[in-house]
């Protein structure tokens, strides 16, 4: 892709143009009135850096309780509000707001727009986060503690909760507003905003997966909604939507959740795979093998998701026609998700390739990645899912899909893009010793838990019986290692980044292709003011 006529550094401002109301502003009202999409990039990744750190200590309070058999440091009460409150912060407060984040930044330069569609939206969606957060944190401090009925709610337990519970139900509302607006804003961005010459095909596939990404969003987040509200009105206002006495049917919430949480699930993970699209190709120093399949797996991947919600459900006593039909809708999703594997090992495939920090951790993204897509295609079998509903499999399963999955692709992305942000270059060593201790780590914690799940280890449980002893005690030092690793990378590698560094040339990666190249390192303030023509 050559490009023409781009104008970089100008403060001026193009027709049309949401650079801000100010050239380049200065102090605490550049951050908080930001309308530039590269400081509200920059506010979602460091909001994401601190809900991962805040969800990460929650998880090793979990890890800790578990090293041992018998109650050690919590009271169960208080244990289960840590296993809901991990993965409600690291869902909605890590996960997402990064993907945010990179979209923020990396889509305006992707496309050729000096800005995002919708700049003044842009900044009243990140700023809906921070309350949210405190909410969620905050309610571990009101009368009977945080919410303690898991992420996903499930009622008659979250019907009983305390106060905690409606902190959780109204920073999930601003969670979604927040979401729901940010898609809008990517969606208009990447149809209305690109370069000339920048058809649809010709999209870098990160801006593709988020395309794609923004559609699930503005579909699902309502779902969420509407569930969490009949939750509240069944808590305070008389409704019995999920109470059987009142002819109301806690299994519908699970219905209704999962029509949510299904493709959410791909919402935290197809702008992974976008990042995964770009750094393979660069570092193999050749175009993406099957761009257009690639493309179309992407979108099949986010239409069978919403046809597969109740294989969350098999032990809630559905009939077996409907077992059967979720079962092969879920055998379904394999298919595109493995073009897209193919396409990236085929990318490689006789590629002159280098092992920089962003490629290590995309083929390691693959390698954990294809391990939590092979066990869910095995916790689509109907029959054996019943044997480990909600055991430790199950944990295991989707921590290799968002942790070892979504969280190593987002490390790629940093890597990747990170000389691009902020003009310096990551030490390599560095680079390659968070990624050989997060890759080793990783699999410390979670490869157990497989074992412990088909050995009969519930989840949410505070104690277990002594003969999974030797399993969880391996598990919780993995996982401490593997938060080490995490504290390593954010004061080793990214506050001396933000700092300093070598000076990082416009195109720091030989095989990288597109207009993000074009620009100088750092990305001024103001960028494609005259669109560049993609040729």
């Amino acid at each position: 892709m050559t490009t023409a006529g781009s104008s970089t550094g100008s403060t001026d401002h193009a027709p049309g143009g949401h650079a801000g109301e100010h050239a380049d502003p200065h102090g605490w009202r550049r951050w908080l009135f930001a309308t530039n999409h590269k400081d509200i990039g920059t506010l979602y990744l460091w909001f994401s850096v601190v809900m991962f750190m805040t969800g990460g200590v929650l998880a090793l309070l979990i890890r800790l309780e578990l090293f041992q058999p018998g109650l050690q440091f919590f009271q169960p009460e208080l244990y289960n509000q840590f296993v809901t409150m991990h993965g409600l912060v690291m869902i909605f407060g890590a996960v997402m707001p990064a993907f945010v984040g990179f979209a923020n930044w990396m889509i305006p330069l992707q496309v050729g727009a000096s800005d995002m569609a919708f700049a003044r939206m842009n900044n009243f969606s990140f700023w809906l986060l921070p309350p949210a957060a405190i909410l969620l944190v905050g309610s571990f401090f009101v009368a009977g503690g945080a919410n303690a009925a898991g992420w996903t709610m499930y009622p008659p337990l979250s019907v009983q909760m305390g106060p905690g519970m409606d902190m959780t139900i109204f920073a999930v509302h601003l969670m979604g507003v927040s979401s729901i607006m940010g898609a809008i804003n990517i969606i208009t961005t990447i149809l209305n905003l690109r370069a000339p010459g920048m058809s649809l095909m010709k999209l870098p596939m990160f801006c593709w997966t988020w395309l794609i990404t923004a559609y699930l969003l503005i579909a699902v987040m309502p779902v969420l909604a509407t569930a969490v509200t009949m939750i509240l009105t069944d808590r305070h206002f008389g409704t019995t939507f999920f109470n059987a006495a009142g002819a109301g049917d806690p299994v519908m919430y699970q219905h209704i959740f999962w029509f949510f949480g299904h493709p959410e699930v791909y919402i935290m993970i197809l702008p992974g795979f976008g990042i995964i699209s770009q750094v393979i190709p660069a570092f193999s120093r050749k175009p993406l093998f099957g761009y257009a399949s690639m493309v179309y797996a992407t979108a099949a991947i986010a239409i069978i998701s919403f046809v597969v919600w109740a294989h969350h459900m098999f032990t809630t006593g559905m009939p077996v026609t409907g077992q059967l039909f979720f079962m092969y809708a879920t055998m379904l999703v394999a298919i595109p998700t493995g073009v897209k594997v193919f396409n990236w090992i085929a990318t490689m495939w006789k590629g002159s390739l280098s092992f920089e920090s962003p490629m290590l951790f995309a083929v390691g993204f693959i390698w954990v990645f294809t391990i939590g897509g092979f066990t869910g295609l095995i916790l689509s079998v109907a029959p054996i899912d019943v044997q480990v509903q909600d055991t430790y499999y199950v944990v295991a399963h989707f921590h290799y899909v968002l942790v070892a999955g979504s969280l190593f692709a987002l490390f790629s992305g940093y890597y990747y893009w990170a000389p691009k942000w902020t003009g310096h270059m990551i030490d390599e060593r560095r680079g390659r010793f968070h990624f050989w201790n997060s890759l080793v780590w990783v699999n410390v914690t979670f490869f157990p838990m497989h074992f412990l799940g088909l050995a009969g280890m519930p989840r949410r449980y505070a104690d277990y019986p002594v003969q999974f002893t030797d399993f969880h005690a391996f598990t919780s030092v993995g996982a401490f290692l593997f938060g080490l690793s995490q504290v390593y990378w954010l004061f080793r590698v990214v506050i001396p980044n933000v700092r300093g560094g070598a000076p990082a040339p416009p195109k720091p990666w030989e095989g990288a292709e597109g207009l993000e190249w074009t620009v100088p390192s750092p990305a001024p303030f103001h960028t494609f003011e005259t669109p560049p023509l993609v040729k």
